[in-house]
């Protein structure tokens, strides 16, 4: 069974570029243009196996959707990595010490960003 990923991206291109990558790596792709959009679709039943995350999003930013998904029942332990351009070393020590599992910055490869997220889902 493929595992499920969520992408959370308020960028149309990057969410598109994003998702076709996954899918061709075989994975199941969600999708949501900001914050609380994903926290929606989470409260509402979805369950992704790993969630990647832009910072610096309109209405919720990633630093606060890393924060709301840890505190929901039933994700404390899912992974999230975040997909920023943003490579400030102080962001970076506050999206680890909410929950983040890993840092990508812009622009990552394709097969960089599947190899990355198989070694986070092992046995895909």
């Amino acid at each position: 069974m493929s595992k499920t990923i969520m992408i959370v991206d308020d960028s149309p291109t990057m969410i598109m570029s994003i998702k076709s990558n996954l899918e061709g790596g075989g994975f199941n792709v969600l999708t949501a243009d900001d914050g609380v959009t994903a926290m929606t679709a989470l409260r509402g039943g979805a369950k992704p196996d790993l969630i990647i995350t832009d910072i610096n999003m309109a209405t919720m930013g990633g630093l606060e959707l890393i924060r709301e998904v840890k505190a929901l029942p039933g994700f404390r332990f899912t992974p999230i990595l975040t997909l920023t351009t943003e490579s400030d070393a102080s962001k970076r020590g506050e999206a680890k010490q909410l929950g983040a599992t890993g840092w990508l910055v812009k622009p990552v490869l394709g097969v960089e960003l599947v190899r990355v997220v198989k070694q986070v889902l092992p046995a895909h």
